[in-house]
């Protein structure tokens, strides 16, 4: 069976939110800090896209990282082989998107997340709550100056609008990453931390 590529997936996702919004190019460079080149390989399915340019395209467009990475909402079983899933690589993690979960009130994607043992994920912030559960290592979260140090079986949740990292402690880290939030809930980017359509 053939899968689409996370490049493809976001090529023509991206296209669709860009003129679904009215934006130009330019605007969304501008907006996202992504060169106006790259944003174009990226719509082509030519660019090799990563976990920060994914992050910055969120905020920039108001939308949740689902809605550039989802092939898909079908109903029913639903089977996800490893094996068939492209890699979103970034500073320290490898994300791999497993499901995306529609409920009446609530959106939850769910996430295969590996931290490495080198470096830190930082991100400036997202739509939703982030709820990470360690399955293997010993991973350190920070979120707007509060830490705290997980094991296997931990969870932590948190507002994920507010800046926040992820560090691997003793070596590599495997967990599963949920983001949840509610439909229509796009990022405020106006100066204030928060949800707008909440």
């Amino acid at each position: 069976m053939e899968t689409e590529s996370v490049r493809d997936t976001l090529a023509a996702n991206l296209r669709r939110a860009r003129v679904e919004r009215g934006l130009s190019l330019s605007e969304v460079s501008r907006r996202s800090s992504i060169g106006k080149s790259t944003l174009s390989q990226l719509e082509a399915g030519a660019g090799n896209p990563t976990i920060e340019t994914v992050f910055s395209l969120s905020r920039a467009l108001e939308l949740p990282i689902s809605e550039l990475l989802d092939t898909s909402r079908d109903t029913g079983m639903t089977v996800v082989r490893a094996a068939e899933l492209d890699v979103l690589s970034g500073e320290a993690v490898d994300l791999r998107m497993l499901r995306r979960i529609e409920l009446d009130d609530a959106i939850v994607e769910v996430y295969d997340q590996q931290v490495r043992a080198e470096g830190s994920q930082r991100s400036l912030g997202h739509v939703g709550t982030e709820h990470t559960i360690v399955q293997a290592g010993r991973l350190r979260v920070e979120v707007q100056g509060g830490t705290a140090d997980l094991g296997p079986g931990d969870c932590v949740a948190f507002d994920a609008t507010q800046p926040h990292s992820y560090t691997a402690l003793d070596g590599p880290v495997r967990s599963v990453l949920l983001l949840q939030y509610r439909p229509g809930n796009r990022l405020d980017l106006s100066g204030r931390h928060g949800l707008l359509g909440e």
